[in-house]
């Protein structure tokens, strides 16, 4: 896979792109669809140890895809403004690529939707353990284990 950027000077480092995906909080999942079409998604996501987790329903047409084929890509913006006067856009964005499982062991899932909730609702445990219980046997949880990264930002934002 190459990885690799044409603007070189515009690369954010491995450490830039894990503070982006600890930033965001949603982001395009990419997947091979039906027919041969690529299948974009939008969704939210936890990041956590060079890993990304996010959660679906049991099925549908992103299981169908991963099951097709779990290579994967999952982009997140961090910033996208657009500068009229000087006809650009100030960016940073990530993408990264790896393969995604879906965790069927009971522990597995609950840790992965543990860390979903917890980056979402930090202030209410008692209300995320309810909803946890509630919702893990309908629900689906997702891991990418990430095994190439790259991200870009506009160069106006380079501060190194």
């Amino acid at each position: 896979m190459k990885t690799t950027m044409r603007r070189k000077n515009q690369a954010l480092s491995e450490e830039e792109c894990v503070a982006v995906l600890r930033r965001g909080t949603s982001g395009v999942l990419a997947a091979a669809g039906e027919d041969d079409y690529p299948y974009a998604v939008p969704l939210s996501y936890v990041y956590c140890d060079f890993k990304l987790y996010f959660h679906c329903a049991k099925e549908g047409h992103k299981l169908e895809a991963i099951a097709r084929n779990p290579k994967v890509s999952f982009c997140v913006i961090d910033q996208d403004q657009v500068v009229p006067e000087k006809y650009t856009t100030y960016f940073r964005s990530v993408i990264v690529f790896g393969k995604a499982r879906i965790l069927n062991e009971a522990g597995e899932k609950r840790a992965a939707l543990e860390k979903l909730a917890e980056r979402y609702s930090p202030e209410y445990p008692e209300g995320r353990k309810a909803e946890i219980d509630q919702l893990l046997d309908v629900v689906n949880m997702v891991e990418i284990q990430i095994e190439a990264m790259t991200g870009k930002e506009a160069k106006e934002l380079r501060t190194r």
